[in-house]
């Protein structure tokens, strides 16, 4: 499979309002893609077109090869996401977590403890895989979420803003096991975020959107040439994102921040 993920035209528009502006990228098989854009520029619901969420208004993606409105069973058997909002169920232990994912997935019972066990190994929760994941860290719940999102082994994972609320030691660890997950298993990583280092640090690829259309698309090193031998990613965004999209964001804030203050 060439490209994990294929959109083109794809649009989508509430009345008279177009969230998705006919935008057309292509995400490269086994690689790390950052989505990235103002508040309201488009991104947390393209991702939710992409996961078969919400039903396009207009042009054609497919994800894992499969079109994601013929095809929405297949692209949901092949996808792992983890939303900006924690899904950890916080009352149960990891083990039990991870768990019901194996039963939600339709895991084999007899594959599911080695499952389990390999994906607590891998993202190092095996030590803390019998607490209530109450007790947890927000680095560690979002590590819990990782290890939900790729038990049945998906071909693309989808994370929006994975690592926001996060200080700077979880969200270097998150990093470390996202890279880890696409060596061991060939994975397929889209990603939104605001943290520039973050989509410098991980992402092959970015598109940055702009008022629901795509202002630009390309490797982090190239972009950065181009605007100046000295220029970060934040001079990049800054480039392409001038002035945002308002509509929504305040929202869309607040969102962020209540996530923010339940991983502490």
């Amino acid at each position: 499979m060439t490209h994990a993920i294929e959109t083109r035209e794809l649009l989508l528009q509430f009345g008279s309002l177009v969230a998705v502006n006919r935008i057309s990228f292509d995400v490269a098989g086994g690689s790390i893609f950052g989505l990235l854009g103002s508040n309201g520029a488009g991104k947390s619901t393209t991702i939710k077109m992409l996961t078969t969420l919400l039903r396009p208004s207009g042009g054609t993606a497919t994800v894992a090869g499969f079109d994601i409105v013929k095809q929405p069973r297949d692209v949901r058997r092949h996808i792992g996401y983890v939303p900006q909002m924690l899904s950890a169920d916080g009352a149960l232990t990891g083990h039990e977590n991870l768990k019901l994912s194996a039963r939600l997935y339709g895991i084999p019972s007899a594959e599911t403890p080695a499952r389990i066990g390999e994906a607590l190994e891998l993202l190092e929760l095996a030590e803390s895989a019998h607490r209530l994941v109450k007790t947890y860290s927000g680095g560690m719940i979002r590590r819990l979420e990782l290890a939900q999102a790729m038990l049945h082994r998906p071909a693309v994972l989808f994370l929006d803003e994975p690592t926001v609320g996060l200080d700077p030691v979880a969200r270097h660890t998150v990093w470390e096991h996202l890279l880890k997950l696409r060596e061991r298993y060939g994975m397929t990583i889209l990603i939104t975020t605001h943290d520039m280092e973050e989509a410098d640090h991980l992402c092959d690829d970015i598109v940055i959107l702009h008022k629901g259309t795509v202002a630009v698309q390309g490797k982090p090193r190239e972009l950065k040439q181009q605007i100046g031998p000295d220029a970060s990613l934040d001079d990049v965004f800054a480039e392409y994102s001038i002035g945002g999209e308002q509509a929504g964001q305040l929202t869309e804030t607040a969102e962020v921040r209540r996530v923010a203050r339940r991983l502490g």
